[in-house]
């Protein structure tokens, strides 16, 4: 009956592992070992499925995932991370809210030779970040800025056309390379006079969305449709993520885009989430990019199994993400950019959805 008892307990505590309840010290010596895995949010459907893919993961090597989510309260990820270090996690695989508030954490997590991997977001101003996981972030502007150079034919067409610049959030470090891949592309046409921005908004100092709300790009959006566009069209927005994507086109809705005498810009996006690619197939946005967090939790675990192993990760980048302390190694995944040509074989062909999801 001990016995029985003792599997039960032990079953459970597996159970509660999965779901981000907090585990205790005993649960953390079972197999391979306890990790941390600490998200910034569950209101952005990549965050939970980056989630989901890396307990699968590290649940079919042998290790004990611990999953919080931090609903973009830096508080709240800050304390969640230092629990699991005082409970003894291996590793931490961390997406930070802020990727400059986690230096002190990071030294306790040093201190206790527990490694720490930067997932998808680089934690800057630490030197205690062993490595990076993520996408070839400047190659996800480059692509969006792509698709609007494809879609109004800028290689060709005289123009002028309008445009209108949005970024991502100040305190994601991605932010910058997804804004600066893109005006490599864009900015030879703004130079030239083939690409106008009306409200002359432009930099991320001013373009520039806290903590990717929608909500905020669609105010944005809002004002400067009332400020430069009552006599005028827009012709293409960047936008860097899918949930500012749909923000913004409801603003657009709002002022009568989306008609046949008003057709929609050129509207960029990211993540490839539900609502946008059925926004795609409605000829509202016009692409968005995927990013396969199957693959990107694949890596990770790899990373974890070398370092725990004694070797050393496979990495394919050691210059271009410097943390403010240090040159991060990385392994850098590529992206793709979806649209309606192909999005059935991207998303639908790699099993990443079901078609029965989008239609």
């Amino acid at each position: 009956m001990t016995s029985l008892k003792t599997l039960v307990a032990a079953l459970a505590l597996g159970a509660l592992s999965l779901t981000g309840v907090s585990l205790t010290q005993d649960a953390y010596a079972q197999d391979k070992g306890a990790v941390g895995i600490s998200m910034p949010t569950k209101s952005s459907a990549r965050w939970i499925s980056d989630g989901d893919s890396m307990v699968k993961e590290f649940t079919a090597r042998g290790y004990q995932p611990d999953l919080q989510y931090a609903e973009d309260d830096i508080p709240n990820q800050l304390a969640q991370i230092e629990n699991m270090i005082t409970k003894g996690v291996k590793v931490l695989v961390i997406a930070a809210i802020d990727g400059t508030t986690l230096s002190d954490a990071l030294q306790q997590a040093a201190d206790q030779g527990i490694k720490v991997i930067a997932y998808d977001r680089l934690i800057r101003d630490s030197a205690n970040v062993d490595y990076y996981a993520t996408f070839d972030n400047f190659q996800v502007g480059v692509l969006q800025a792509q698709s609007i150079e494809s879609e109004l034919d800028l290689k060709n067409a005289a123009g002028p056309f309008n445009i209108e610049l949005f970024g991502g959030s100040p305190d994601d470090n991605n932010a910058f390379f997804f804004y600066n891949g893109a005006m490599s592309v864009l900015q030879p046409y703004i130079d030239s006079g083939k690409l106008v921005v009306q409200s002359g908004q432009m930099g991320m100092d001013k373009v520039g969305t806290l903590r990717w709300d929608g909500a905020v790009a669609q105010s944005r959006m809002d004002n400067i449709l009332s400020a430069y566009y009552t006599d005028k069209k827009v012709d293409a927005v960047l936008s860097p993520y899918d949930g500012l994507s749909i923000g913004i086109l409801s603003s657009l809705k709002g002022v009568g885009y989306g008609s046949p005498d008003q057709p929609f810009p050129v509207v960029t996006g990211q993540d490839a989430e539900v609502p946008s690619v059925k926004s795609i197939l409605a000829g509202e946005q016009r692409s968005t990019i995927f990013k396969d967090t199957r693959e990107l939790a694949k890596v990770t675990v790899g990373m974890v199994d070398a370092l725990l192993g004694g070797g050393t990760p496979e990495i394919n980048d050691t210059t271009t993400y410097d943390n403010g302390v240090k040159v991060v190694p990385s392994y850098l995944l590529k992206p793709v950019s979806v649209d309606k040509s192909n999005w059935k074989d991207v998303l639908i062909g790699s099993g990443y959805y079901e078609e029965s999801q989008i239609n």
